[in-house]
């Protein structure tokens, strides 16, 4: 059986600066665009077949140079993928909204707020990272299937993976450029790999 291979987009402005980024649609910077092109060869070793990738920018491009999107690879966007929408919180660093609210805030805890747009729950979004996953459990008897998508909306997939709520996608942080890897251990669910790629 094939394993779900989650990439996270390369590096961009609001990614180095730590403000959240969610539906703002930012291109990659030169080394986000370098760190792409590295995960080429770490992934063509795989036996990827599908590829879903979110329709933002920056994902796309990853995928683009990371050669998902070459001859062999079934690829296409999927708006599921795009990453949470953090509502009045878009463009804001944790620090930044700790210090308008007074008090600690953390995603996983107290969720977003409305703003520009309306924000998303962690219950939202595990329901969109749910349809994905009954899209990929029968195309993994063929093969890998690659995600390149975005750091939050990937850590509630892989908890949402691992039979838990969204809230414990606290506990896989993945960095830009890296990629984790969902596949089985013994029939049962299993995280194989995590913060993969190259330095």
């Amino acid at each position: 059986m094939g394993e779900i291979v989650v990439v996270r987009h390369g590096a961009t402005e609001w990614s180095t600066s730590g403000q959240h980024t969610g539906l703002t649609d930012l291109p990659l910077l030169p080394g986000g665009e370098d760190d792409a092109r590295k995960l080429r060869a770490e992934l063509g070793e795989r036996e990827i077949t599908h590829a879903f990738v979110s329709p933002l920018t920056r994902a796309r491009r990853t995928a683009e140079l990371a050669g998902l999107f070459d001859h062999g690879i079934t690829a296409e966007l999927e708006p599921d993928l795009v990453e949470v929408d953090y509502g009045r919180w878009e463009g804001r660093t944790t620090p930044e909204i700790r210090e308008e609210l007074g008090h600690p805030w953390s995603l996983w805890e107290d969720g977003t707020e409305p703003g520009d747009t309306p924000g998303e729950t962690l219950a939202q979004v595990a329901e969109r990272v749910d349809r994905v996953l009954e899209r990929v459990r029968p195309l993994l008897d063929g093969g890998d299937v690659a995600l390149v998508a975005h750091g939050h909306v990937l850590r509630v997939l892989t908890a949402r993976w691992l039979g838990f709520g969204p809230e414990r996608g606290a506990l896989f942080p993945l960095a830009t450029g890296r990629y984790g890897v969902l596949g089985h251990e013994h029939d049962w669910p299993a995280l194989t790999g995590w913060n993969t790629g190259c330095p």
